[in-house]
């Protein structure tokens, strides 16, 4: 089962190493991983989605509180939440296909954020069910490159972590 594991922490250097580590150590795959200040400049949030069971999850929320940079952990799994993910594709689109791949983004709500004579660059937001939805139907034109940002996410409503 995937879960989604948001840490709060303290802005400091080396945090994000010793968390990433404390993973490693266990033999626990981070699927994906984001991290960035907060409101407060003193937090950041470390978003990560992690695959296993509910002892699994049990065992990495123990790991994780023995760190002392570590302020709060929180489990989006039976909660509900926002999730969004940012990627970059660069799409072969000579002028001949130009206009399909555009069209194809701006049905995605992506941005064409560089144009190159044989290549266009889409950027695009929202779910990663979206994001793959856009993947799959740009593979037929060639992708380039691409880069995924990672999952962040944030409790629906006045709940906060």
């Amino acid at each position: 089962m995937q879960h989604i594991i948001s840490v709060l922490v303290e802005n400091k250097p080396r945090v994000l190493a010793r968390v990433a580590s404390l993973f490693a150590r266990r033999g626990y795959n981070i699927e994906s991983l984001a991290v960035g200040p907060t409101q407060d400049p003193a937090i950041s949030r470390i978003t990560l989605v992690v695959n296993g069971n509910e002892d699994i999850l049990e065992q990495i929320t123990k790991q994780l509180y023995k760190l002392i940079e570590v302020i709060k952990v929180g489990d989006f799994t039976n909660t509900s939440y926002v999730d969004r993910e940012l990627a970059l594709i660069k799409v072969n689109a000579p002028a001949t296909v130009r206009g399909e791949v555009a069209q194809i983004a701006e049905i995605f709500r992506a941005r064409i954020v560089d144009i190159e004579e044989k290549s266009l660059t889409v950027e695009v937001t929202g779910t990663p069910d979206k994001i793959d939805a856009l993947e799959q139907l740009l593979r037929k034109y060639g992708i380039i490159e691409m880069t995924r940002t990672g999952r962040i996410a944030l409790a629906r409503g006045s709940k906060s972590l």
